[in-house]
């Protein structure tokens, strides 16, 4: 800004002005610094001009990051979307932020929210550990952990493990006895402990091993690419728990096309609950996740962190899942 008024003969406040107030500037010295400013290709630091704001002015509240591994997938917008909510009613907006999976994109994000002063974070984590939390705490910043849980710190996550133990008993309840497990990478913890319920589940009923099939990701496109594993195994399953919806209406779609009946040969449950599990080829039969309600509970108690400073006691919030039946299983 200072070559700018330089090169417009201009004093830096009136830059300024001519940036935030022209109207108080003479029409002749906005001209002489619109001029200056082209021929510099001059870009005002927006960053510092809030600041000097937030300084000058009464205090804004602070915005939140919610940070999610994957915004494509229904599920994290979701949550995303009832964090947000509760983030509004107090006052306080929020960022959408996605790590693809990435602890290096992670780890840029929240450097990020330090630089932008941000009041806290909502994270789904993919590296975040003891050693990043405590640091961002020590930056003034509050820390909740979405459908994951740590000690010494607020989360609020779904009993993932009953989840599990649900969609295998439905499975076993329907007389389905070769049971599968269609899961994708990277497979978050959520995902490995609804796995670990459904072979809870299935080992207490006397069955036999629960089939795993990894696939290379939790979408539509690998659920299809599992479907002809499944009907090449020596013994094909005939009920099937995905990890997500997205897996499980592409794996119902590619056994449809493969000419295999679900239910009839192949039951198929889901987890999540999305929408588009009533729109698939056979309406979808899931495990449902109260997602908005994770959000809306991590981002209270963020907000509670934030207000007790000091005297907050980390609390930790776990919902029950409950089973939608539809037609798939």
């Amino acid at each position: 800004m200072r070559e700018v008024a330089r090169r417009a003969g201009v004093s830096v406040g009136t830059v300024s002005n001519v940036l935030n107030r022209p109207d108080l500037v003479a029409e002749a010295t906005r001209d002489r610094v619109r001029a200056a400013i082209e021929e510099l290709g001059f870009v005002r630091n927006e960053s510092a001009r809030r600041l000097r704001q937030a300084n000058a002015g009464p205090r804004r509240a602070r915005a939140f990051g919610i940070v999610v591994e994957d915004l494509t997938n229904p599920y994290a917008t979701d949550v995303a979307r009832g964090a947000e909510m509760a983030l509004n009613e107090a006052g306080h907006d929020a960022l959408w932020l996605t790590s693809d999976h990435s602890a290096a994109k992670e780890r840029r994000i929240l450097e990020l929210l330090e630089e932008q002063r941000a009041a806290g974070v909502l994270i789904i984590p993919v590296g975040v550990g003891p050693k990043e939390i405590d640091r961002l705490r020590a930056s003034g910043m509050t820390v909740v952990l979405l459908d994951h849980s740590a000690p010494n710190v607020c989360f609020a996550q779904v009993d993932h493990v009953a989840g599990g133990d649900i969609a295998a008993g439905h499975l076993l309840a329907l007389g389905r006895e070769r049971l599968a497990f269609v899961t994708g990478l990277p497979e978050p913890l959520p995902c490995v402990e609804r796995r670990n319920g459904a072979a809870r589940t299935l080992a207490k009923a006397g069955g036999g091993e629960l089939i795993t099939l990894i696939q290379e990701a939790l979408t539509p496109t690998e659920g299809r690419a599992a479907a002809q594993r499944l009907i090449d195994l020596p013994a094909m399953p005939n009920g099937v728990f995905c990890a997500n919806d997205l897996l499980a209406i592409g794996l119902i779609n590619e056994l449809l096309r493969l000419g295999v009946r679900v239910p009839e040969e192949i039951a198929v449950i889901g987890y999540d609950d999305i929408e588009l599990a009533t729109s698939a080829a056979v309406p979808l039969t899931t495990i449902r996740q109260p997602r908005q309600e994770i959000g809306y509970e991590a981002a209270e108690l963020a907000l509670a962190e934030a207000a007790e400073g000091k005297r907050h006691r980390h609390r930790q919030v776990v919902l029950t899942p409950e089973i939608v039946i539809r037609e798939s299983a």
